[in-house]
């Protein structure tokens, strides 16, 4: 749409992850070294990650040009979420192996055979794996015996998994500790700096037929906004580049302002995202309300002396100012907690009798049965 208005062969903010725009900052250079390295040497399992738009697909874009440069036979996973029968089904097809089996072991063998002829040609065979975050265990622990396959000196299979951070804590978990230990090689890809974001817009304009024009399309303050905004996240520099040439074009801009770049962030909602990661070291969920809590029920009440313990229900303990006197001086409240134990002795025994007596007709208006009073008259015992 815009090409033509600002000179532009074609358009520098494709979404696409095209090799040729690839702009190679320390940390892409390094990890695509890492990675031939690793394939090329055979050192079975070899790790990339980097967070969501660091430019993790295009880095293995352009890894796949240079290993059919360079004659290594490869297989390419680019969705992941597949059962372990379809994984062996889509890496067999992948390589080329005509007349496919059907069943699981078939296709084993058939791999095996193929990769023992590819190691004797003096070729390597590589497994390519994207989005490898999103592979189950049952899954990564299939691929981890895949790199069985091997000589007494080397790896028949080469594997690459690339993925989110999320990967890292996948393989860190006990199940998968086998296979972690046989990753030899791990690179990380980070967000680019300001200065290779400037590079970055640099090149990719240089690339699309506006060599030296950096300034002149993007003056230094809407540099700055893109940086803020994108926080050097590749994808997100393309995103914004792009939807602000088309509102500059549609303007009749020659050059896009810090306002244009304003609301090109406002309607991709940068900013509120931008405001959640810048703080997400201290961003949380609110945490769900609690239940109010039940008050706790009143423990059952407990009335002893030397030989019975009677367990009173609350309700029917006499009120605060219920008292029983068992001897001159000594009062027991029924809710003191407090209050002194009544002593048993000869002397206040019958006065204890009668205060037991005298409780249990609080507690039961029935009058006593005839037994007790046969009893307590046998025993010499007045009752009230």
């Amino acid at each position: 749409m815009y090409e033509k208005f600002y000179g532009l062969a074609r358009n520098p903010f494709g979404v696409g992850p095209d090799p040729q725009f690839y702009y190679g900052t320390a940390k892409h250079n390094e990890a695509l070294a890492n990675l031939t390295y690793g394939i090329r040497r055979r050192k079975g399992f070899v790790v990339l990650t980097g967070e969501v738009g660091t430019g993790k697909t295009l880095l293995l874009r352009c890894l796949l040009d240079a290993l059919r440069r360079s004659k290594v036979t490869h297989a390419f996973i680019f969705n992941p979420l597949l059962s372990t029968n379809d994984l062996l089904r889509h890496v067999v097809a992948d390589f080329g192996i005509k007349e496919p089996k059907t069943n699981r072991s078939g296709l084993l063998l058939q791999l095996n055979q193929f990769l023992m002829e590819v190691y004797r040609s003096g070729s390597t065979a590589a497994l390519l794996v994207d989005e490898a975050h999103l592979l189950s265990a049952e899954l990564l622990e299939e691929i981890r015996l895949l790199s069985n396959i091997e000589t007494a000196q080397h790896k028949l299979l080469q594997i690459l998994l690339v993925g989110q951070p999320e990967l890292d804590d996948i393989l860190d978990s006990p199940y998968l500790r086998q296979l972690k230990q046989r990753v030899a090689l791990r690179c990380r890809l980070d967000p680019l700096d300001e200065n290779d974001v400037h590079g970055y817009i640099d090149r990719r304009l240089q690339l699309a037929g506006a060599p030296g024009r950096l300034r002149e399309i993007f003056p230094p303050q809407t540099l700055a906004r893109i940086v803020f905004y994108s926080r050097g996240t590749p994808r997100l520099i393309n995103n914004i580049c792009d939807a602000a040439l088309v509102n500059a074009y549609a303007q009749r801009e020659r050059s896009v302002s810090p306002a244009i770049i304003e609301e090109v962030a406002t309607d991709l909602r940068l900013g509120v995202n931008g405001a959640r990661e810048s703080h997400q070291e201290t961003w949380t969920i609110p945490a769900m309300p609690k239940e109010p809590e039940m008050p706790a029920e009143p423990e059952p009440a407990l009335v002893t002396d030397a030989e019975t313990v009677f367990e009173v229900e609350p309700h029917l303990v006499p009120g605060p100012q219920s008292r029983v006197v068992l001897d001159p001086g000594v009062v027991f409240h029924p809710h003191d907690d407090q209050a002194p134990a009544p002593q048993e002795t000869p002397s206040n025994r019958k006065a204890l009798v009668d205060a037991l007596l005298q409780l249990a007709r609080l507690l039961d208006p029935d009058p006593e049965p005839a037994a007790i009073k046969q009893q307590h008259s046998s025993s010499g015992v007045r009752t009230r």
